[in-house]
């Protein structure tokens, strides 16, 4: 976790290092006729990459040097003829960059830099080729000369140095314009949910060195069960649907790629202790075994481990976390062409109620107002405590602390798994195959008791202070269901396959995403005070299996040295088989035919089949060497959800065979942006313009005259706006900003449907999207000199509106900020403890308790309508008035500050 630090210092050292071998070669240059390549190859966080492949070829003779690059990234070839020369440099977990027509004079000394992209998907790709940027190699973050659509890459010394000891994914990528992340227990305490741009978790693919994972019920992602902050090197926030190359379930909205961290050839073990609010702590051990030989041959492997736990009482009173987690990754060298990689990951969560949030009036007290909001409260109110579910226990003397969290327990266990071979095979030509494997495993117990005014006692149950405590009040066959058994399990083999190969002409890319997964859910009514006892039937109960097969296929043309075009398009298949079992009725019900009350089917099977074709289109021109312009124009789809396939097959007299016939089509959006990108030399600044048309999700109705479920998406949504950011570095003070305007609003529709599907679209175009900012805004400020790190920030979110899916009756979220701040000093004494670090943290500084989600109780009540064929039907969408918040609406609200102390220590290699 400081080896940033110390490429900072190793960078200055390689600049005067560098420096030095040109004054020499400038003393000596009487003395030979000979000329001198010589530079470094970096990564995009502006780091040395340490035994990256030099390829120096003569471009008339074809004769070439191959050298390697030394622990600083440096690199030096002397005795060159004159003439023009290609220099190519590549290494084991990065692309290749190539930089040709390098005019070489006799007797002159050129120094070229190259810098490697750490691309999720590795490509053959120069990134901010021959620009030499003091803003861009200490941005936190931004994009790069080469980009093709918004993107933003965030440093690993902002993960390292500027974010939370406990922080996820979600945490991370607060810094990049327009997106922002909520969670209720504390950072990294608990399932965070990002959005940007107007879209929620679900809308865009998140993957893991190129592999997506994402939830197979609905493409959502849990941010704390997969990738600790400590297995992440980096991250590349694409805010785009991509190009054809880009694969995954929901390339829709964007691609948020988290990257593995880097190995290096030093070996380095290193511990890490932490303490916070909330006794939240951390131990944490790293072992990096810099480069070593198998059985005492060449030293071609590299090795890293990484295991921690952490445990927390959250910020939800009684809302307990602890994880445990373990990496490897390791790789080994075939040839300097040729490497094979490995990853495990394994993560053992257990939390209480994490899913379960207040009502404002538990929130706020029953006063009649919070921030943004007027409402009532009826009756007593029972104070909020951890998930505001409170129970009765004989033992308890406090009934304000009858919150038995043992009733909401959270146990999941999930491990990841990857092998990658890379290769470069000649003329151009790269493959890369990486098969994988992953899990998930949800087991979950909660009750769904919440207080209400009540009078008197019932099933023997008391009452405090007129609020009803006890969990369960109606027996159903002995049982008490005010619990749930709820169950979520899925593995997942997949693979990904990257071709490419590059010519004169430009880059082509080939390849597809292969992904097969089972899955097993079911949720359980179930008595928590009669040791989970469940009840007969479920609410739901379900076997699924699905396969996604993405080929695709894009050409990237160099039309001029400086302009390419890159068109493609991508063939995403969906399938989904899934087998329902009869349940309470909640979702597909007895499955007896009409008139039959026993000899019932057990399980009913459905599958469904979608494909679509998304094509993109993007360019991106070189106005200068350190200055692009780019556009494009892409598609995306999302996977339907396995909701889409709930329907009740309980027959009636009216519908004696109901059941699913059409199959939804898939959401899609098309986007259109333009963007540049320009790389100072104290200063970085990028900024793109965008307007997306989506989709929205799923719903339903019945058509009385076929019976048939008739699923339709619902109303599309128009986003556009602006972002920006930009770098401003001067003297070890570097200033990042970055913001974003936005207008997101329902365009509206009507269908009237036929008289074969005569359902019904209808909402009031101009409506607010909702959980989409009207701006944000980002400032951070730090210092960095002789050890010493100093990071201040504040993250601003505009004024939000909610709907609660109902397109019309919309509540307002005030705006609200978060300030962050850091001190980190490292230890540089050349000893073996050298880069040991101690850290600071405060998040939320100043303890802010602002609104930030929240759910309402109550929408309108739905319109009738007379169908095409005379039949009337329900208008879930029909436009009403004397909407108005409710005391029972449920709240996010911002974690409490927090402040933690970090030491981090080990042994290094002394001198190092």
């Amino acid at each position: 976790m400081t080896h940033t630090l110390k490429s900072v210092r190793k960078s200055h050292f390689a600049l005067i290092l560098s420096t030095l071998i040109l004054f020499v070669a400038v003393a000596l240059h009487a003395q030979t006729p000979n000329s001198v390549l010589t530079g470094t190859i970096l990564d995009v966080q502006g780091k040395g990459v340490v035994n990256a492949t030099v390829t120096i070829r003569n471009e008339a003779t074809g004769a070439s040097k191959i050298l390697n690059t030394d622990a600083n990234g440096h690199y030096s070839a002397d005795a060159l003829a004159a003439g023009s020369y290609t220099v190519d440099a590549n290494a084991s977990g990065f692309g290749t960059s190539i930089r040709s027509g390098i005019a070489l004079a006799a007797a002159q000394i050129q120094y070229v830099q190259l810098t490697l992209t750490v691309s999720a998907v590795t490509t053959q790709v120069t990134v901010n080729a021959g620009v030499d940027s003091i803003a861009a190699q200490v941005a936190l973050s931004g994009g790069f000369i080469e980009e093709r659509s918004p993107q933003s890459l965030i440093s690993n010394n902002y993960i390292e140095n500027f974010t939370s000891p406990v922080a996820d994914y979600g945490e991370i990528v607060q810094i990049v314009p327009g997106a922002f992340s909520l969670s209720a227990d504390g950072v990294g305490l608990g399932q965070s949910k990002t959005y940007f741009r107007g879209f929620p978790d679900g809308d865009y693919d998140i993957d893991f060195d190129g592999i997506p994972f994402y939830d197979t019920n609905s493409p959502t992602h849990h941010s704390w069960a997969f990738f600790p902050s400590q297995w992440v090197g980096g991250v590349d926030f694409d805010r785009s649907p991509g190009s054809a190359s880009t694969v995954g379930p929901t390339p829709f909205g964007g691609s948020i790629h988290l990257l593995s961290k880097p190995l290096t050839s030093e070996f380095d073990v290193r511990g890490a202790v932490s303490y916070g609010t909330w006794n939240t702590k951390l131990y944490d051990g790293a072992f990096n075994s810099g480069s070593f030989g198998l059985f005492g041959g060449a030293k071609k492997s590299n090795l890293f481990i990484d295991g921690h736990h952490m445990s927390s009482d959250g910020y939800q009173t009684f809302n307990f976390n602890s994880r445990n987690a373990g990496s490897l990754l390791y790789q080994y060298q075939f040839s300097p062409n040729t490497v094979l990689t490995g990853f495990s990951g394994v993560v053992q969560l257990n939390s209480n109620a994490p899913g379960l949030n207040q009502t404002r009036c538990q929130a706020y007290g029953p006063s009649a107002a919070d921030a943004a909001n007027t409402y009532t409260c009826s009756g007593a109110t029972a104070p909020f405590a951890g998930a505001g579910i409170k129970f009765l226990l004989t033992n308890n003397s406090d009934p304000i602390n009858w919150l038995d969290y043992q009733y909401n327990t959270y146990h999941v266990p999930t491990d990841f798994e990857y092998v990658s071979l890379k290769s470069e095979l000649g003329k151009g030509w790269y493959l890369e195959v990486k098969p994988y494997t992953y899990n998930y495993d949800n087991a979950e117990l909660f009750s769904n008791a919440t207080p209400i005014t009540e009078a008197s006692t019932i099933n023997g149950s008391t009452t405090y202070n007129g609020v009803k405590i006890a969990p369960c009040n109606v027996q159903v066959s002995g049982i008490l269901p005010c619990g749930v058994d709820k169950y979520n399990s899925y593995r997942k083999y997949g693979e990904t396959l990257v071709v490419t190969q590059t010519s004169k002409l430009g880059i082509l890319r080939t390849g597809l995403w292969y992904e097969w997964a089972r899955t097993d859910r079911h949720q359980y009514p179930s008595d928590p005070l009669s040791n989970w006892a469940d009840q007969a039937l479920p609410n739901f109960a379900e076997q699924f299996w699905t396969k996604s097969y993405q080929p695709y296929v894009e050409y990237e043309f160099h039309v001029a040295p400086q302009f390419n075009i890159t068109a493609g398009t991508k063939f995403a298949a969906y399938t989904f088989d899934i087998l329902h079992h009869s349940d309470d009725g909640k979702t597909v019900g007895n499955l007896c035919p009409l008139g039959q009350t026993t000899g019932c089917p057990g399980t009913v099977s459905d599958t469904g089949r979608f494909i679509a074709w998304l094509p993109s289109l993007d360019a991106n021109y070189r106005i200068q060497p350190n200055w692009s312009v780019y556009g494009q124009v892409a598609t995306g789809s999302i996977v339907p959800p396995s909701n889409v396939y709930d329907y009740n097959h309980t027959p009636s007299a009216s519908v004696p065979t109901p059941g699913l016939l059409t199959p939804p089509k898939q959401q899609k959006s098309t986007t259109y942006q333009i963007g540049s990108v320009y790389k100072g030399q104290n200063i970085t600044l990028d900024a793109d313009a965008y307007r997306i048309r989506f989709q929205n999700s799923y719903s339903s109705t019945i058509d009385n005259t076929t019976s048939e479920t008739v699923f339709y998406l619902q109303p599309s949504s128009i986003t556009q706006g602006v972002e920006f950011e930009t770098t401003y570095a001067s003297h070890g003070f570097n200033l990042y900003l970055n913001g974003s305007a936005s207008n997101a609003v329902y365009s509206g529709s009507l269908n009237a449907g036929t008289a074969a599907a005569p359902y019904y679209q209808k909402t009031p175009g101009g409506l607010w999207v909702s959980q989409t900012p009207t701006d944000t805004e980002f400032q951070g400020l730090t210092y960095a000199k002789r050890g010493l790190d100093l990071g201040f920030f504040n993250k601003r979110v505009g004024e939000q509106h909610v709907d609660n899916k109902a397109y019309h009756n919309q509540a307002v979220i005030a705006p609200f900020s978060t300030v962050n701040t850091f001190v980190n000093y490292t230890i540089r004494n050349r000893s073996i403890f050298d880069q040991t670090k101690i850290r600071l943290s405060a998040n939320n500084l100043l303890d802010a308790h602002n609104l930030q989600s929240l759910t309402l109780a109550t929408k309108a009540s739905p319109a009738s309508f007379l169908g095409t064929n005379g039949t009337t039907y329900t208008d879930q969408f029909a436009a009403t008035t004397g909407f108005s918040n409710a005391g029972a609406d449920s709240t996010g609200i911002m974690s409490g500050r927090s402040f933690s102390v970090s030491i981090t220590f080990g042994f290094a290699p002394f001198g190092r």
